[in-house]
C-alpha cells in the first residue's frame, strides 16, 4: 500500500475571543488521503472547515494533534521547514483566483516553479502544459482582468499544481461562480488531479459536485466523519 499524502490525526484549534470566551473549532479531527484519491469535505458555514485546510497546508499550526505529509510528521517543525514542505508539496486554491493581475496567465503558473529555482525557460512550458490542459492556453498571455471568472480559477488550479506538489487543498473553488461555469471549471480541475495523481480535499457547499468525488467526509462538531 502507498504512503497517505496527508494524515491529520488527532486535530485540535481553539480560538479566544475576548478574555474569556473561547470557541472551540476542531476537536480531534482525523483523516487520512491516499495519492490518486479526489476527497470532498461538506461543511455548513462557520463550521471549521477553512482552518482545516489551513492546519493541513501549514499555513496554521494546531493546539494538538498531529500533520504528516507524504510521512513527514511536520508537528513541531520550524517555520523555515514548514515553507518549504508548503512550498514543494501542497497547492492551494480558494474561492477567489488571487492572480497576480500585473501578470499573464503564463506568468502567473510560472511563478511558483521560479521561486523554487526552475529555470524560466523550463517553467515556461510546464505553464503552457498545464494551460493546455485545462483548455486555456489560448489565454496564456492575457492579464486576469482580460480573463472571465472560469479562466481566472482555471489559470489559479494551473498555478497550485505548477510544483507538482502531493496534495491539493481546494476551499470551495467553484464557489463564486455560476452552476454552469461551475461545472466546467470542476471538469477541468478533476482533469489535473486525475492526471497528476495527487490527492486532492476539496471543501465545498455543492452537494452535486461532491457526488462526484471519490469519497465525501462532513465536518461535524469539529470532527470528520464519513459521508
Amino acid at each position: 500500500m502507498s504512503e497517505p499524502a496527508l494524515r491529520l490525526s488527532g486535530i485540535e484549534k481553539t480560538y479566544n475571543r475576548g478574555q474569556t470566551a473561547e470557541i472551540r473549532v476542531l476537536r480531534g479531527a482525523a483523516l487520512t488521503l491516499a495519492p490518486g484519491e479526489v476527497t470532498a469535505l461538506v461543511a455548513p458555514s462557520g463550521a471549521g472547515k477553512s482552518t482545516l485546510l489551513h492546519i493541513a497546508g501549514l499555513l496554521d499550526v494546531p493546539d494538538a494533534g498531529t500533520v504528516e505529509i507524504g510521512g513527514q510528521d511536520m508537528t513541531g517543525a520550524s517555520d523555515r521547514a514548514r515553507t518549504r514542505v508548503r512550498r514543494r508539496d501542497v497547492g492551494f486554491v480558494y474561492q477567489f483566483h488571487h492572480l497576480l493581475p500585473e501578470f499573464s496567465a503564463l506568468e502567473n503558473v510560472a511563478l511558483p516553479q521560479r521561486a523554487e529555482g526552475t529555470g524560466r525557460r523550463a517553467a515556461e512550458a510546464r505553464a503552457r502544459e498545464l494551460l493546455d490542459s485545462v483548455g486555456i492556453a489560448d489565454r496564456a498571455g492575457h492579464r486576469p482582468a482580460a480573463l472571465s471568472g472560469g479562466e481566472q480559477q482555471r489559470v489559479a488550479f494551473c498555478r497550485a499544481l505548477a510544483n507538482a506538489p502531493r496534495v491539493l487543498l481546494a476551499d470551495e473553488p467553484t464557489g463564486n461562480l455560476d452552476p454552469a461555469t461551475s461545472d466546467r471549471v470542476f471538469a477541468a480541475l478533476m482533469t489535473l488531479v486525475r492526471e497528476t495523481g495527487l490527492a486532492a480535499l476539496i471543501a465545498t457547499h455543492n452537494l452535486e459536485l461532491a457526488a462526484r468525488m471519490d469519497r465525501r467526509l462532513r465536518l461535524e462538531e469539529g470532527t470528520v466523519v464519513a459521508d
